[in-house]
């Protein structure tokens, strides 16, 4: 499951709903034009850089405005019910748009489309097209097919695709951070998550292209890369004598790669922070079975690698997590958890929790309040449980807890966070921050943010030698219950 953290709060989907729509961009002229959003996970946002890239190579312009669209598509996750229920009242948005052009070529992407194809073909007349996350390539096709007349799916799975030979186009983008996906797909069976029968089984991307398109965006001017997976950690590319083959032994010692022919995470993540120490790397999500002290002593390693690590709990009770096949139980996420703060004593940890998975006890709830109480996160995303058709869980276990004890003990985990988050923001008043601008503040233009090594969100008053794209030393003054505010120094 793709488990990124952002806020402090309860994770709320309408911002994960907000819009990444595409800004126009000019390519050779078909006469025809894109509009795309994106809802979810930062996977799906990656997703849709690489489905930009696609149609923009035969020759559509993208626009911001749906209302003058040819194509419209929607990218969007499977992992919420109230997801898919977003969805459709968006798609019902969009009838004004094909009424005015009924030659309007609507389509679902990503996970929902995977999931539920029939469902969005027989009861929403709108859509045309529905494409599962492995057939970008198709789209083209599945395009003409439409013109043609017809409805057009394509949601085969691969144990292949991973698109690496795509250069993404970077929508709305700041030309500082950007997304890299370095594998798809996820081989664990999660009970309560769709994304294996969704996106697939596990691959992984091989490192030479992961560098390159890192070292590329260096040198457009990106000084933050995240490396994007359903499991990050248990990346892993090995056994043919061809990886990292460059064009001379210069370049494959420049790669990092060289004669490597097995590359685990740990070795990934310090080829890509040996590409120039102003670039800083972030990633997510890792599993807990898979974090090793390898990569926590790769993260120790080097300056810029960010010490921040999402490392999703989901329950604090055993039991729970046997139920939910986490694969690990109380114990050993707490001996991860030691040996992160044993290792980078400064690290930032959030995580995902779950409240209400099936027959959870209240005792069993308080145990994942004492684990909140040994960790406190910096901040989590926090849920009811949601039960999801197609999954181990649904066809295992009722979903047995009203939803008012749902709620009530969703409110106690995120009392406890709010706690936590305020409690260490406030721990770095008086602190000196390395941070990267990323533009001005939402509340004011006099103002610019930028994120902390730890991924905290830094405010600070606008400076004249200094400008989005570099680095600065902040000096926090105070915080918030979110944001740490500060001077440079």
């Amino acid at each position: 499951m793709m488990d990124l953290a952002i806020a402090d709060k309860v994770h709320d989907e309408s911002r994960q709903g907000e819009a990444l729509v595409l800004e126009t961009k000019k390519a050779k002229n078909n006469g025809r034009k894109l509009y795309i959003e994106s809802y979810g996970c930062a996977m799906n946002f990656s997703d849709s850089e690489i489905v930009a890239s696609i149609l923009l190579d035969q020759g559509y312009e993208t626009t911001s405005d749906f209302n003058v669209a040819d194509v419209i598509f929607i990218n969007t996750c499977s992992i919420r019910e109230n997801a898919e229920q977003r969805v459709r009242h968006r798609l019902r948005e969009f009838t004004i748009a094909k009424v005015k052009n009924p030659g309007l070529v609507v389509g679902v992407l990503g996970c929902m489309a995977e999931r539920l194809k029939s469902k969005f073909l027989e009861e929403e007349k709108l859509v045309d097209v529905v494409v599962g996350p492995d057939a970008y390539r198709d789209l083209p096709n599945l395009i003409d097919q439409v013109d043609s007349g017809q409805k057009a799916v394509n949601v085969l799975l691969s144990r292949e695709e991973t698109y690496a030979d795509i250069s993404p186009v970077r929508l709305n983008s700041n030309g500082i951070n950007a997304f890299v996906s370095i594998m798809r797909g996820c081989d664990n069976m999660c009970s309560f998550c769709v994304v294996p029968f969704t996106r697939g089984r596990e691959r992984s991307r091989d490192p030479q292209s992961i560098v390159k398109e890192c070292t590329d965006l260096f040198n457009q001017g990106y000084r933050e890369v995240t490396l994007l997976g359903q499991n990050v950690d248990s990346y892993k590319w090995g056994g043919s004598p061809k990886v990292g083959k460059s064009e001379s032994p210069e370049e494959e010692k420049a790669e990092g790669l060289g004669d490597i022919q097995q590359v685990n995470f740990a070795n990934l993540l310090e080829m890509v922070a040996l590409i120039n120490p102003d670039l800083r790397v972030r990633f997510s999500t890792s599993h807990p079975k898979d974090i090793t002290d390898e990569v926590l002593y790769t993260i120790k390693k080097h300056d810029n690698i960010c010490n921040y690590i999402h490392l999703p709990v989901q329950s604090g009770n055993s039991r729970v997590l046997e139920m939910m096949n986490r694969t690990y139980d109380r114990d050993w996420y707490i001996n991860r958890i030691d040996a992160i703060r044993r290792i980078i004593p400064e690290c930032a940890i959030s995580t995902d929790v779950i409240t209400g998975f099936c027959s959870e006890t209240d005792e069993e709830h308080q145990d994942t309040l004492s684990m909140m109480d040994y960790v406190q996160y910096d901040f989590a995303y926090m849920f009811m449980y949601s039960e999801r058709p197609g999954t181990l869980a649904a066809k295992r276990y009722a979903d047995d807890i009203p939803d008012a004890v749902k709620r009530q003990r969703l409110k106690d985990v995120v009392a406890k966070q709010q706690q936590y988050s305020f409690s260490r923001l406030q721990a770095q008043v008086g602190s000196v921050q390395k941070v990267l601008i990323e533009g001005f503040s939402k509340k004011s233009d006099n103002d610019y943010c930028g994120r902390s090594d730890n991924n905290a969100m830094v405010v600070f008053p606008v400076g004249e030698n200094y400008k989005p794209g570099q680095y600065v030393n902040v000096l926090i003054d105070r915080s918030t219950t979110a944001t740490l505010i500060g001077k440079v120094v």
